[in-house]
């Protein structure tokens, strides 16, 4: 494989991406989705002002759970269903399909990087100004974690929309997608455990969070802030599984770094097999 391939690809793709306003208009709605959070977080207390990191990371998890997954899937699709006389060019090079996938997924990747980079990190230099900087080292951490998820995210939505190739198609299964890990995966697990006795269920709770990459960030993320007191059930059996947070932590990455594979995986054994 071509590394200087993949990496011309790459930045194609972030041009493009830039070009399109994408990756400034994902910025501009980081920054004022951080910034909001942080100054109006405690607004149901009675007090309006920055809050810092800590307070701000825990407020900002949900709604980064909500929106890195459904940004992804957006644009990778929308990358990966491009014009057939555009996908007809670019397959006709001297170059693997697997260099065009992986390049695809570097350059969306480097968009979001870039877009997070800009937003996170100019509102947290405000929050710093403004709130101080205690609690500063988890909000890398977190905003890492997002990385990570948003990867995983372009993995699908690449697997899907190779398989599925037309456009259309592909929004309808990434949307689904987006529905079933943000919205109805936790729905599905704890009607499970109704069914089963206390000790399976437990199992079938820890067992779970492999199954879903959104809880594991979320997970690994309170760990991090060290808000056991609220990450839910299947969190505590994972503590209570593995006996401490090092190594949950270190499981949940374990876990997302599989998510990252798989759908990568799939999706350059799909395309390998089709007649462009």
């Amino acid at each position: 494989m071509e590394f200087h391939a993949v990496s011309i690809i790459a930045r194609q793709e972030l041009i493009i991406n830039i070009r399109n306003k994408w990756v400034l208009f994902f910025a501009f709605i980081f920054g004022i989705l951080v910034l909001t959070i942080s100054y109006f977080g405690l607004v149901t207390a009675g007090t309006i002002g920055f809050q810092g990191f800590a307070r701000t990371t825990a407020s900002l998890l949900n709604f980064v759970l909500y929106v890195i997954p459904l940004i992804s899937l957006i644009m990778g699709t929308q990358s990966f269903t491009s014009e057939k006389s555009t996908n007809e060019l670019l397959f006709s090079q001297p170059i693997t399909r697997t260099e065009i996938l992986l390049g695809k997924l570097a350059g969306l990747f480097a968009s979001m990087f870039v877009a997070t980079l800009i937003g996170f990190g100019l509102a947290g230099f405000i929050i710093a100004i403004k709130a101080g900087a205690a609690g500063s080292l988890r909000y890398p951490a977190f905003v890492g974690l997002s990385l990570v998820l948003a990867l995983i995210f372009l993995g699908l939505s690449a697997s899907v929309s190779v398989f599925c190739q037309r456009r259309p198609v592909a929004y309808g299964a990434c949307l689904f997608l987006w529905f079933f890990f943000v919205l109805f995966y936790d729905l599905i697990v704890i009607g499970g455990t109704f069914l089963l006795p206390e000790r399976a269920a437990n199992r079938f709770l820890f067992l779970s969070l492999l199954g879903n990459p959104v809880d594991m960030v979320r997970v690994a993320t309170l760990i991090i802030l060290d808000g056991k007191e609220i990450f839910g059930v299947a969190g505590a059996a994972l503590l209570r599984f593995l006996g401490g947070e090092v190594a949950s932590v270190a499981f949940l990455l374990a876990g997302l770094l599989v998510w990252l594979c798989v759908p990568v995986l799939l999706a350059q054994s799909v395309l390998k097999r089709q007649d462009i």
